[in-house]
Parts: structure tokens; sequence; C-alpha cells
């Protein structure tokens, strides 16, 4: 069912309060109008969850084990499936890990002035949010540096190391203030290291990832890794540009501050690696500000302490074509779309509520941003409520 059309010149007094009246705690700074459609999310989803608590818990209980050999059976399933599964708890960098990741990357007194000043300049994440943590290139382009030098700082040398193991993956390049950098012509992730000699110091809070491009695409498949056809494809329809390649060491790298690379690996039953995923930055850019935004809701200084589940990143056209009630042209084999539960309100659980109070962020983060506008579908009638996100460009709604 579509969502009722939201007029954004519209505004509306909190039942109970006097018209115009400013907004205190947590919801300071909202519109009267987004603060009544705050109030009208907090009702309908009192309803929905008395009905879910008439017809039982929605969450399943593990049953105590009758004899110690049932026991024993029930543990080895629980230790199998959480080799599988990540845990519904986030694995994020809060502020204080992201500042001791760069305090070990400060130079040491042998090191020259050069490099004191390149690595001690800040360096926020990428896009609107500053928490996003990769950048997306082909291979041999032309890139932004990671590192800033200061205005008429001495070059430097810069070369790429594999994320995986800080290993070099190619030779030295000069670095000079205002250039930027080439990526390396091998697909794969990197972090850059700078230095002006025998020392080099790893900027390890920023990534690149190197896409292996589409034209290698034989048979419906990456290098053995199955895939499928896009929709379109070969009439000259919209296709990715390439694909990120995700090893079992890199599946955990942070790709924003609440995302890792493997949270967008599709979830069919290939078992190998390595796998290979279609991810769009802009898009993790969007889910940074949709989750800065609850935490201004909620008043917290860090937004790391938001619990954020990535139930569905991308899909190969082989895997979506599988899943129930998806479209032929689903964004999520573009990488620009993702099926998230967020604990808007910091309880502890993912409900209806918190997939109402995500959607009206997303409308908010859209109207101060609109290059970001896109997809939102709000799913409350479920097991597991949770919030559909895309940027593809245009905007779109429904509710079920």
């Amino acid at each position: 069912m579509t969502a009722p059309a939201v007029s954004d010149d519209a505004e509306a007094s909190p039942a109970g309060g006097p018209p115009n009246a400013p907004p205190a705690g947590p919801d300071a700074g909202l519109t009267m109008f987004e603060l009544a459609r705050l109030e009208e999310a907090r009702r309908r989803a009192a309803e929905v969850e008395a009905q879910v608590r008439d017809s039982g818990s929605v969450r399943t209980r593990a049953r105590k084990p009758r004899s110690w050999l049932s026991a024993l059976a029930f543990v080895s399933a629980l230790g199998a499936v959480l080799t599988v599964y990540r845990p519904a708890e986030p694995d994020v960098a809060s502020l204080d890990e992201i500042a001791a990741v760069r305090a070990r990357n400060r130079p040491g007194a042998a090191d020259s002035a050069a490099v004191a000043a390149a690595l001690a300049a800040p360096r926020p994440g990428y896009g609107r949010s500053g928490d996003v943590l990769v950048r997306v290139a082909m291979p041999g382009q032309l890139v932004e540096s990671p590192v800033a030098l200061p205005a008429g700082s001495a070059p430097l040398r810069y070369r790429w190391v594999r994320a995986a193991d800080s290993s070099e993956a190619d030779g030295p390049h000069a670095l000079a203030p205002g250039t930027g950098v080439v990526a390396p012509r091998q697909p794969g992730v990197y972090r850059i290291a700078v230095g002006d000699g025998a020392n080099r110091h790893v900027v390890d809070d920023l990534t690149l990832a190197v896409l292996v491009p589409f034209s290698q695409k034989f048979g419906g498949a990456v290098n053995g890794y199955r895939m499928g056809s896009w929709p379109f494809e070969r009439l000259g329809g919209e296709r990715p540009l390439g694909f990120v390649e995700v090893t079992a060491r890199t599946a955990r790298l942070p790709v924003s501050r609440h995302v890792r690379l493997g949270d967008f690996v599709t979830h069919d039953r290939q078992a190998r690696w390595p796998r290979y995923v279609v991810l769009s930055p802009r898009l993790l850019d969007k889910l940074e500000l949709v989750v800065a935004e609850l935490a201004k809701l909620r008043g917290m200084p860090d937004p790391s302490r938001i619990a954020v589940r990535i139930n569905s990143g991308f899909r190969t056209p082989a895997h979506n074509s599988g899943v129930e009630g998806s479209a032929l042209n689903s964004r999520h084999q573009y990488g620009d779309a993702a099926d998230v539960a967020i604990d808007a309100d910091g309880d502890g659980r993912f409900t209806s509520f918190d997939s109402r109070v995500v959607g009206l962020a997303v409308e908010m983060v859209e109207k101060r941003h609109p290059e970001l506008v896109g997809g939102l579908g709000v799913y409350v009638n479920t097991g597991s409520p949770y919030v559909h996100l895309d940027a593809r460009g245009r905007r779109a709604r429904w509710w079920r």
C-alpha cells in the first residue's frame, strides 16, 4: 500500500500545545508539522505494539534443553549460527575509538615536519555526514587524496597498501599539496601510506575500493561468483560500473560509521570467497545522516551508540529474482538500497515504532539534502519491522 503524499509546506501544532509553540527536549529543532507527524507515529506504533502483545511475543525464545545431550546439540547449533550471522548489536567505531586509531598514526620524533603536518591534519570521512569511510574508484583513476597537505608543505611520497594485511600494492608516488592520487591498477580494497623516506604511516581510517570493471563479468559470473544478468542489460539498460571484491578478511572493514563491507554481501547460498558487491557511497552517506538525525532527536552526542542492523544490502540479480515481493528492477541490484532496522528509541528492540520514527528522519534528511532523495518503504506489519532506504535520485514512498 502506498503511503499518502506529504506536503513539505504545511505545518501543524502538536496536540495539546499552543500554535507555533517552540519545541523543547529531544524534539527541539522540529517544525510543528514534523512534531505532529512524530506524535501520530507514536500513537499508531502504540496501537500496533498492543496488537502484537495480544497475539503473542514477536521474539522467539529458546527452550530449555531437557537433557545434557540435547543441551550439547543446542550449543553446537548455536555456535554454527553465530559463525554465519552477525549479532544484533552493532560493531561500530565510537568517537573515542576513531580518535585512538588516529593517535596511533601520529608521527614519531624521527619524522619530518611535513609528515607530522599531513597526519595531524583533520581527516573527516566523506560525504555530507562526514561518516563515510570509503571512496569507490575505477582502476588507475585520479581521486582526491585522503591526506590533505597544508599549502607550502614539502612533497611527500605515498603508496597503496592492501587493507587486509597492509602489504605494499605498488611503488611510491609523489604527493604534493593540492594534488590528487592515482588509484591502483588492480581491483581490491586499499589504504594509503605516506612518508618521506624509509618510514611510512598507514592512514587506516579511510579506505579506497578499486572496482572490478563490469566488463569482466562473463556468463553471468565474476571470477566464478554467480551474479546473473541485470534487467535490460542486453538492451543497454542501467548497470553498475563495477564490483567491490570482498574477502573473508576485508568483510569486516568499516565503510561507514555503522556499516561494514560484509553487510552488503548478498544473502545467497554461495559460500566461496572472494565475493563481489555493488556499493554506493551516496547510500552510506544518507544512512549515516539518518542515524545522526535520530541522535539529535534523542539528544545523543555520539551517533555510534544507536544500533543499526543491515537486513539486506546488495542483491545479485540471480538472488533478487527469488526474493518474494522484490521488484524486477530493485535498487538492491545497484548497491544504492538497503533494508535496515534501527533502534531509534534505544530500548534494545527493533519495533514498528522505530520504523515510523526512522521514516520521519528520512523525510527530514531529504528535505535538507535533496541531492540524496530516493525511496522509503516502511514495513511495520512484519514479525521484525524494518525500513527500506535507497538513493535512487527520485522520490518514492510505500507503507506495508
